[in-house]
């Protein structure tokens, strides 16, 4: 379509005509209300820059108890789940050290728990008497949380004692 015409075209719905591709052969031009394709390209541009992430850190022991590490897993899931990076770490301490397959055994239960939520970065690895690993969120479109905290509250039934009667 000629430039004259489509301009013509635009004002007659009120509209403005854009080019969208000027590099193109021929340039592409769209007919549309320019302030709600400057809207667009903004809200574009801003999620892009949003990539920027944090590295968040939840560590364990080699004997954590099981209600130590789901509130933990619940803590790596919300910062998964807000977009950023994790490292997982597990501390020795002692004779601790003798046993390292415990702690490597935490550590892929970790994996595979937050698996709905993230891949990993970088796999176990020892150093010094520390093991460590690194875990990255997925995309949030495929990210599933399966650990959330209890909403509700335990409240305990109280029975009259004027019922004994």
């Amino acid at each position: 379509m000629r430039t004259d015409d489509a301009i013509r075209k635009a004002r007659e719905y009120g509209l403005n005509l854009v080019e969208v591709a000027p590099n193109a052969t021929p340039p592409v031009c769209r007919i549309v209300d320019y302030g709600k394709y400057r809207y667009e390209l903004a809200k574009q541009e801003k999620e892009r820059k949003h990539v920027v992430s944090k590295v968040k850190e939840v560590k364990f022991r080699a004997n954590i108890s099981e209600h130590d590490y789901l509130t933990k897993i619940r803590h790596a899931e919300e910062f998964l789940d807000k977009g950023n990076k994790l490292k997982v770490g597990l501390q020795f301490r002692g004779r601790e050290m003798a046993h390292q397959e415990i702690g490597r055994a935490v550590l892929e239960r970790v994996k595979q728990d937050l698996a709905t939520m993230a891949h990993v970065d970088m796999e176990p690895k020892m150093a010094g008497r520390s093991l460590g690993m690194t875990l990255s969120p997925l995309p949030a479109n495929k990210r599933k949380r399966r650990f959330t905290a209890p909403d509700e509250e335990y409240v305990e039934d109280v029975e009259d004692e004027d019922d004994e009667d």
